[in-house]
């Protein structure tokens, strides 16, 4: 059976166990800026921590705390501007991209899956749209990807292989035995699914005949001046300077697996290249307003609700617990003050990353940290002190 990366995971969830620290929390006046003992010593090392460094970047009231761990297994320090691997974060690259060809009425998002991508899913699929591949309310099953391994020394020895979309596709859609069946009916329920996502990058290129990385680089990254930021489509080496991801190996040893292959979508960036990207598409830079409104918006069902989270390990956080809290690339977070705060989570081999804001851009973080699975302890600690206590 193929090992299921899920690259986004329940940050806010994890928030909730997190002890908020004291600086900047929700609810307070503006502040001068970011305090930067508080913010260091979320950052800092502590035992129980991931054996690995990180990397992170606040701005409070537009000044700016950058802030770095050291790596303990090379006992090297960390560069401010390292690269590293954005993991799901590309997903909120490839929505924007998708909202843009929608404002240009190339794509209609209510258009479907199978007007777009005819032959892909089985003759027994529910016409499924784009907007709801977009958040996640599609219905098709989970992405079947990753090595055919069962121990992360074979994950390791297999790092380089690159997916195909037809390979992933012929997987998930049509395993042995028979077509695959729908999990839900389209836009009756959400669920994270990274095949979603797979399948709109195939729609980009479908339309526009160019590759994933030719629109993202053109239409973001160039205008944005991201010289920092680049779809991978495989390639295995990293820029330097560059935060190293550790995988353990089944002896339980800290193992670089910095370089690897893994989705031909995947992206490697920096802390200010993603914080100017955030920036970018939330104050209306790279969306028209209609497009920023559909960027924002959470699946709702007939009486206007949002429509329920499939799976009880997420979206179990405030006001509306077990409901949908992904919209088109990214994820809804509720404070304790009412405030929401928007962004996306990223893992992928040997890294976890995120980058959020308050919905008026006066507060945001983007972390990596060096290490795979679930959040790591100091991205928590970082979010804590950057926003304070979330809701529950």
């Amino acid at each position: 059976m193929a090992i299921t990366r899920r690259t986004t995971l329940a940050l806010a969830g994890l928030l909730l166990a997190a002890v908020p620290a004291p600086a900047l929390a929700a609810g307070r006046p503006p502040t001068d800026g970011p305090d930067p003992a508080a913010l260091s010593a979320a950052i800092a090392a502590r035992p129980g921590d991931p054996t690995a460094g990180a990397v992170a970047r606040v701005t409070v009231d537009g000044r700016v705390w950058r802030g770095t761990a050291e790596d303990p297994v090379s006992r090297q320090p960390v560069a401010p501007n390292a690269a590293f691997r954005i993991g799901s974060i590309n997903k909120t690259f490839v929505a924007a991209v998708l909202l843009q060809l929608a404002a240009e009425h190339r794509i209609d998002l209510d258009g479907t899956v199978q007007q777009y991508l005819p032959r892909t899913l089985p003759d027994g699929f529910k016409p499924i749209t784009v907007r709801q591949l977009l958040d996640h309310t599609s219905g098709l099953p989970q992405a079947v990807e990753g090595p055919d391994v069962k121990d992360n020394d074979g994950v390791i020895a297999q790092r380089f292989k690159v997916e195909t979309l037809d390979e992933v596709v012929q997987r998930t859609l049509y395993p042995k035995g028979g077509p695959a069946a729908p999990v839900f009916d389209p836009g009756t329920q959400q669920e994270y699914n990274n095949f979603d996502y797979r399948l709109a990058g195939r729609i980009i290129e479908q339309v526009t005949g160019h590759s994933v990385k030719q629109e993202v680089t053109a239409r973001i990254l160039r205008p944005l001046h991201l010289h920092h930021t680049e779809v991978t489509e495989g390639r295995p080496e990293m820029p330097e300077p560059h935060l190293t991801g550790y995988l353990l190996n089944d002896a339980g040893i800290p193992t670089d697996v910095s370089e690897q292959g893994g989705n031909p979508e995947s992206m490697v960036s920096t802390p200010a290249d993603l914080d100017r990207f955030l920036r970018a598409l939330l104050d209306g830079e790279l969306l028209p307003p209609q497009q920023l409104h559909d960027l924002l918006a959470l699946p709702r069902d007939a009486a206007g609700q949002p429509v329920p989270y499939r799976d009880a390990g997420d979206c179990q956080f405030g006001p509306d617990k077990g409901k949908a809290c992904y919209s088109a690339g990214l994820m809804a977070i509720a404070l304790q003050d009412g405030t929401v705060v928007w962004g996306k989570t990223g893992h992928d081999l040997g890294y976890s990353d995120g980058f959020f804001t308050t919905p008026d851009l006066s507060k945001r973080l983007v972390y990596s940290v060096g290490a795979s699975g679930v959040t790591p302890a100091p991205a928590l600690r970082l979010a804590s002190t950057v926003f304070g206590p979330f809701a529950r």
